[in-house]
């Protein structure tokens, strides 16, 4: 099976899944939610990937992705139907469930296929390809979201997202039989622990969730900033678009850094690009400097996700590779959950310049940890 299946199962589902997160937030808002209800359906997104993404990946190296896959998405199908039919808050806020069950089942069976699906030669370019396609379901389903809502209204965009998640529920019905299939057998004895102490396992999972802390700080705090500095939202926009060509970039040159210079060591590189631009936006005062920043950054975490994915599957034992993949994305998400209200605070108490200063030195730490471990490895 081409690897080329899972990743146009993972645009169409993602895509749609994209959709559905900002119809569902705006529909909210129009029947009158309050910005703490709109907090709250937001967190529904990461919690559930929090709680069930492991066991996830259980089930996922016991028996295959295809019917995993299949309810993931059937259900949020499912759950787009109830405000379409009931419009309510409560109808919302159950769709944002069964979303967040589908992203748990999905996002980890889909990256996990990737690995089982590569060979150690191509893996990396297949993990960057991934992310890559990853990135551009976050461009355009915010755009169909918008396109949808303004002339097709709430419900009837309900109906968007439901046509888009109906491709990849056919190509699982009729072709997903010849992916890989599970074990069969019981997962493996030994619980959470057990999984962490796998050698490698502890660092790439940091890795991950630091990567997703300076995301978060990135796109909540340089606004921001350049609000501060004077600049009119659609410069903001700009420069953060200058973050996301960045990322598409690395993404594409990433396979050829990990040929020539290894996994941790491209690793070790990538954070100290960004730590470093993170230092320097305190010193910027025009658009062009902040958008050169958010190149250098962008660049340099846009290399992390794919390398966190690679190294945890080929550090995961025999048969576990689709558990690793779900503590990864457990880990993410409660990153994103705990790093907006540390840093929030932080830049209430501190100022905003020293929320940068901190994750630069986070970031900083990082990628000298991760280059020693390259040497230690050498």
């Amino acid at each position: 099976m081409s690897i080329r299946f899972v990743i146009a199962l993972m645009l169409f589902n993602m895509t749609s899944t994209r959709v559905a997160r900002v119809l569902l937030t705006f529909y909210a808002i129009k029947l009158g939610a309050s910005p703490v209800v709109i907090g709250m359906l937001a967190a529904t997104f990461s919690i559930i990937p929090i709680l069930f993404s492991w066991h996830s990946g259980r089930l996922s190296d016991r028996f295959g992705s295809r019917w995993l896959l299949l309810i993931g998405m059937a259900g949020s199908a499912a759950g787009i139907l109830l405000p379409y039919f009931m419009p309510s808050l409560t109808t919302i806020f159950i769709a944002g469930v069964l979303s967040g069950l589908s992203i748990t089942f999905c996002n980890v069976s889909l990256q996990n296929l990737v690995g089982l699906l590569s060979t150690a030669d191509n893996r990396a370019r297949n993990f960057s390809n991934y992310t890559v396609a990853g990135s551009f379901t976050g461009f355009i389903g915010p755009l169909i979201a918008g396109f949808a809502i303004d002339h097709a209204g709430y419900a009837n965009t309900c109906l968007w997202v439901i046509a888009l998640a109906a491709v990849p529920i056919a190509m699982l019905i009729f072709l997903g039989g010849v992916l890989p299939r599970g074990s069969g057998h019981a997962a493996p004895a030994g619980g959470l622990r057990h999984t962490l102490k796998v050698p490698g396992t502890s660092r790439a999972l940091i890795a991950s969730a630091l990567s997703q802390v300076g995301l978060d700080l990135f796109q909540f705090y340089i606004p921001v900033y350049g609000s501060n500095i004077g600049l009119s939202p659609s410069v903001i926009g700009m420069v953060l678009s200058a973050y996301a060509a960045a990322s598409f970039t690395a993404r594409f040159l990433l396979p050829g850094l990990i040929k020539k210079w290894g996994e941790m060591k491209a690793l070790s590189a990538a954070f100290g690009l960004a730590a470093a631009a993170l230092v320097l936006v305190p010193l910027c005062k025009s658009a062009v400097a902040l958008a050169m920043v958010a190149f250098m950054f962008g660049f340099g975490l846009g290399c992390v996700t794919p390398i966190t994915m690679l190294l945890l599957f080929t550090q995961s034992p025999e048969g576990r590779s689709g558990e690793a993949m779900g503590l990864r994305m457990a880990v993410d998400n409660m990153t994103r959950l705990v790093g907006p209200v540390l840093f929030g605070t932080i830049a209430t108490v501190l100022g905003l310049s020293a929320v940068f200063l901190l994750n630069a030195a986070l970031l900083g730490i990082a990628g000298a940890v991760m280059r020693r471990t390259a040497f230690a490895r050498k």
